[in-house]
């Protein structure tokens, strides 16, 4: 099993889909990985070498911002736009949605589960 980023990448599947595993890395970046690396699309994670596993590795290292360093950053992202108090960090606060999306209906994945108000009825 091979360990890149903190992450074990499943050894059945495919090199470019078991770097989907890894958070940050979508399909074009495990694509690229693989191509820089040196390593054809048809290859299974089991199939690769220990050198491959390395150079796959220090080129992510390098390269890109995954898993603990780009959650960190997101996190410290929100919390800098709560702490100013601008609108987008008001939004997050209250827990709503931050790109202008209506929520007088819908806005059910943000919000939660809807409440029902007591007395609501004639």
């Amino acid at each position: 099993m091979a360990r890149i980023a903190g992450v074990n990448i499943p050894t059945q599947k495919r090199v470019i889909i078991g770097l989907r595993y890894i958070y940050g890395l979508g399909s074009m970046k495990a694509r690229e990985i693989c191509l820089k690396a040196g390593i054809p699309d048809h290859r299974r994670v089991k199939d690769l070498t220990d050198e491959e596993v390395v150079k796959i590795r220090e080129y992510i290292d390098a390269d890109y911002k995954v898993e603990g360093d780009l959650r960190r950053e997101i996190s410290m992202n929100i919390k800098r736009l709560t702490d100013l108090g601008c609108y987008r960090g008001l939004r997050h606060r209250k827990k709503l949605p931050v790109r202008g999306q209506r929520t007088h209906t819908n806005a059910r994945t943000r919000k939660g589960k809807a409440v029902a108000i007591a007395g609501k009825k004639k």
